[in-house]
């Protein structure tokens, strides 16, 4: 299918998976999370685009009135909150009572203890490949649909999207994206610390989850540190630990977060913003490792991989001296930087369908797709507030919009709904050709079939819904002007 499929498998003991998990990753080439409990399950679900939860209900440690574990609430959760999740559940030798838990959680099957890792194996196969089939169903339903209303974009889960790409939970096409998340790819996969810069809301740490989960430290925790607006000693504490009575309040000894993700990831938002003082103690950590919590004696090892982000560019700040050049240098094992999203304009169409599905889904309605009109206005507004204020604007126009029906640009927030289209860039725009009014609507016809096409990498499927064709009538106008790749 391209992408390597996520397993999930919550598991109160990870050693007695093991031989399953090892068969899964090792045999079948599927990437393979293991977490202990639903909390667990639940933070990797939104943090690493999983396929396939196994869930062992043993593992919740919780039981009903009748005394049998309880193991409802998360797939019960998945069936509405990420229902293309397929979804198993291993019930407990003999147990008794099971149909109402199955119809609850919807499963697409379920297995009993012990485990049998060749059984696992070929129902997660199985359930793969069904999910695999009804996604092409549903593409080939909606290709041959007849009657569809032109200038809408028809909603369906971003997983049945062939044009759209995934870096866990960053969707996009665009190429300045879809070059940036390669890099982070090759990145993945070291140790190296990553410095990601961009500005407010780009999806920064979203990208930093990707990086982690690709990484071979996904087994381990992903912490993460907002290092704003907080004081050296309390930075500190978060970050080294202490001992109690180190401080007035240390009425107890802290961990610190480089210790309790101890060969994971820590995610230290807003660098930029540390101090001089604090960042000679982080450079130490980096160059040596050590951590020192407030109050001890003496430090201790630890290895964490470091992913910063900052919306300030550092080598600026390096520059003027606010900013240390040997931590900047440290930092920057791999340096990425997110493009704002008015760089990447063709990107708002899938974030914006994304969105849509995912609100819906979490509100309980039933959206229909979104106007070509949305969509216009959508692509020529700057969105200063980048992905994030456009993920609120789709939020608000779902919960605006009724049951049932499109999004359009009726419910848009004042200062998206009075943008002005923006001029074409480079010049004063295409001038139609042609003496007779036939031939400049021809001429016109042709430059935008053309840059349509251009645009979005001749994608025939996505350039005919976006122009309000059928990929027949595509197909016509492509070899009526004579258009090639």
């Amino acid at each position: 299918m391209g992408r390597t499929s996520t397993i999930l498998i919550v598991a109160g003991d990870p050693d007695e998976w093991k031989p399953a998990a090892d068969l899964l990753e090792a045999g079948l080439g599927y990437r393979v999370l293991v977490v202990p409990g639903p909390d667990e399950a639940a933070a990797a679900v939104n943090d690493a685009h999983v396929d396939l939860v196994a869930h062992d209900i043993t593992a919740t440690g919780r039981v009903t009135a009748a005394g049998r574990p309880d193991g409802s609430t998360l797939l019960a959760d998945l069936r509405i909150g990420h229902p293309e999740i397929i979804r198993i559940l291993v019930l407990p030798e003999g147990a008794s009572g099971s149909a109402e838990l199955i119809a609850r959680t919807a499963v697409y099957q379920f297995l009993r203890r012990p485990i049998d890792a060749e059984q696992l194996a070929l129902v997660v196969k199985r359930g793969l490949e069904t999910r695999e089939l009804a996604r092409r169903h549903r593409i080939l339903s909606r290709e041959f649909k007849v009657g569809d209303d032109a200038g809408l974009f028809h909603l369906a889960p971003t997983s049945l999207r062939g044009e759209s790409q995934r870096f866990e939970k960053l969707v996009y096409v665009s190429e300045a994206m879809a070059t940036l998340c390669d890099l982070a790819r090759q990145a993945a996969p070291t140790d190296l610390p990553i410095l990601i810069q961009g500005d407010t809301g780009t999806g920064k740490e979203l990208l930093a989850r990707a990086i982690h989960y690709n990484s071979s430290r996904r087994q381990s925790p992903l912490l993460v540190q907002n290092c704003g607006g907080m004081s050296d000693e309390l930075l500190h504490s978060e970050l080294f630990g202490h001992k109690r009575g180190s401080f007035t309040g240390a009425i107890a000894d802290r961990l610190g977060l480089f210790r309790a993700a101890d060969g994971g990831t820590v995610f230290l938002d807003e660098i930029s913003e540390v101090s001089p003082a604090f960042q000679v103690s982080l450079l130490r950590f980096l160059q040596e490792g050590e951590v020192k919590p407030l109050g001890a004696d003496k430090a201790v090892h630890c290895k964490v991989r470091i992913i910063a982000a900052s919306n300030r560019r550092l080598s600026a700040m390096v520059a003027r001296h606010e900013f240390r050049q040997d931590l900047y240098f440290r930092l920057k094992g791999f340096e990425v930087e997110v493009p704002a999203l008015r760089d990447r304009p063709d990107d708002i169409p899938v974030l914006a369908e994304f969105f849509a599905a995912k609100h819906a889904d979490a509100m309980g309605r039933r959206i229909l797709g979104i106007s070509a009109s949305l969509i216009e206005k959508l692509r020529h507004y700057d969105f200063p507030g980048n992905v994030r204020e456009l993920e609120n604007e789709i939020r608000r126009l779902v919960a605006l919009a009724r049951d049932a029906e499109y999004l359009t640009t009726r419910h848009l927030s004042p200062a998206i709904a009075e943008t002005l289209p923006k001029a074409p860039r480079g010049g004063a725009g295409f001038v139609p050709r042609g003496g007779t009014l036939k031939d400049k609507v021809e001429s016109l016809e042709r430059q935008a079939v053309q840059e349509a096409l251009g645009r979005l990498r001749w994608n025939q499927k996505r350039a005919a819904e976006e122009l309000g064709l059928s990929r027949v009538g595509l197909a016509n106008k492509i070899k009526r002007y004579g258009l090639t790749e």
